[in-house]
């Protein structure tokens, strides 16, 4: 055994003994109150499960699971209608290196890993997962009532991602001489359309939507380890929130989208470097 694996074992025993169930529920309204200084924002705690996590299943000591159950709920309440959602993509970067250059068991141990953090931080901060897609995660937070906090709270979401990933998956993967991980994030809102696949009950739903292509595409341009926002997010951000991003521009080539409120090209913004 190596001088770095003997490190991380040590850390492991003295800080980890034993992980949270295997999937975060999302939090209740009448529990999201009292949790959310504790759980939602306790950084450091996130952090060490997220190693915990990880190293188990490198030792083939911990199995991930996923659920998207809570999501399908959600959507089968609003099924042939509109509604308002905060749309947030979360894409793993250099996936396909990875796969050229890990085993296949070990890849596909770092991708459940990775989905599983991205999807504990959905549910965190009070969103939904809609579905997985190759190494993407896309997630959901209703946004029928304050439009203010939800984007508050999905662009808090994806700075606790990149946290996550930086501090938490890295270091391990680090130790066992696994390339880094990073991501790139693109998050917008707008009124999005439910669709069930099937006559069926528990046919699939997907949402479909202007602002889903958006979320997408600007999720494509994002440069890796940052966030992408529209800026529907982006005016009804906290003010302290907002002053961490910048406005980038794109030729039309790149960008073509068009805002709905304001009839003009839609303005994006991302985290200053």
């Amino acid at each position: 055994m190596t001088t770095g694996n003997k490190e991380v074992d040590k850390i492991k025993s003295q800080n980890l003994n034993e992980s949270r169930p295997p999937f975060i529920s999302m939090l209740t309204d009448e529990k999201r109150g009292i949790l959310e200084s504790e759980v939602i924002y306790d950084s450091d705690t996130q952090i060490k499960e997220t190693q915990n996590r990880i190293w188990k299943a490198l030792k083939r000591r911990y199995q991930y699971d996923s659920n998207l159950e809570p999501g399908q709920s959600f959507l089968k309440n609003h099924v042939n209608s509109k509604i308002p959602l905060v749309i947030l993509y979360v894409d793993l970067v250099g996936s396909t290196n990875l796969s050229m250059t890990l085993p296949v068991d070990k890849l596909v141990t770092i991708i459940r890993a990775f989905t599983y953090e991205m999807s504990s931080a959905v549910y965190r901060y009070g969103g939904l997962v809609l579905k997985y897609v190759g190494d993407a995660v896309i997630a959901f937070f209703p946004s029928l009532s304050n439009k203010y906090v939800v984007c508050d709270r999905a662009v808090r979401c994806g700075v606790s991602m990149l946290t996550v990933i930086k501090n938490g998956l890295n270091p391990i993967l680090n130790q066992y001489d696994y390339p880094d991980l990073s991501a790139k994030i693109g998050i917008d809102e707008g009124e999005n359309i439910i669709v069930q696949y099937g006559h069926d009950e528990n046919s699939p739903l997907d949402i479909l939507s202007y602002c889903m292509s958006v979320s997408a595409k600007m999720t494509s341009l994002t440069k890796s380890n940052n966030i992408t926002i529209g800026d529907d997010v982006y005016v009804r951000l906290h003010p302290e929130l907002r002053q961490k991003f910048v406005r980038v521009n794109y030729n039309a080539r790149e960008w073509n989208y068009v805002s709905k409120r304001t009839g003009e090209p839609y303005k994006l913004y991302t985290l200053k470097e």
